[in-house]
């Protein structure tokens, strides 16, 4: 008995320490999935620096209570797993929108956002913006972009100057 406590007790303050950490995560209902199925999933989310773990539902609901995300509790009917995401909000949206287009039955119940509760509709429009590097490239481009017309316009400046002067030279020496 004492055992099986301690057990518990490490698993909630895992969860706890787990939804703390991270910056977003999505509840999904992996009822009816293959363990093929889930293997490919976990894969997938690994990859993309994703933790996804299936959950005890009572342990997980203190946990989220603790963290003052107890809304999180309406998404908890049937078996769940939380995915994790500690750094891009986005890609675990991206990740797991793109892994239930392939398995028709992993259901996207909800999830949150740096101590925000999503609901599934959130989470499918989350799944749909950029991710980050998507927008670090982007405004590196549009930073780039002028620089690169600026040293056009000065090497064609340039350029014509030196046919200017080579014209003259020329003149000159005639």
């Amino acid at each position: 008995m004492a055992k099986s406590r301690a057990v518990k007790e490490q698993l909630l303050n895992e969860y706890k320490e787990k939804l703390s950490k991270a910056k977003a995560g999505v509840i999904v209902c992996n009822h009816g999935i293959t363990v093929e199925q889930d293997t490919a999933l976990r894969k997938k989310l690994r990859e993309a620096g994703i933790e996804y773990k299936v959950v005890k539902k009572t342990l997980f609901t203190f946990a989220v209570r603790e963290n003052n995300l107890s809304e999180l509790e309406q998404f908890f009917e049937g078996p769940i797993a939380v995915a994790f995401s500690y750094d891009d909000p986005v890609k675990v949206a991206k990740v797991l929108k793109e892994g239930a287009k392939d398995l028709e039955k992993l259901e996207i119940r909800g999830g949150f956002i740096e101590g925000k509760v999503i609901s599934e509709k959130e989470v499918d429009a989350l799944s749909k913006l950029p991710s980050r590097e998507e927008l670090v490239a982007k405004m590196l481009g549009g930073l780039n972009a002028p620089m690169s017309g600026l040293v056009y316009v000065l090497s064609g400046t340039i350029r014509k100057l030196v046919l200017a002067l080579d014209a003259i030279a020329k003149k000159q020496s005639a």
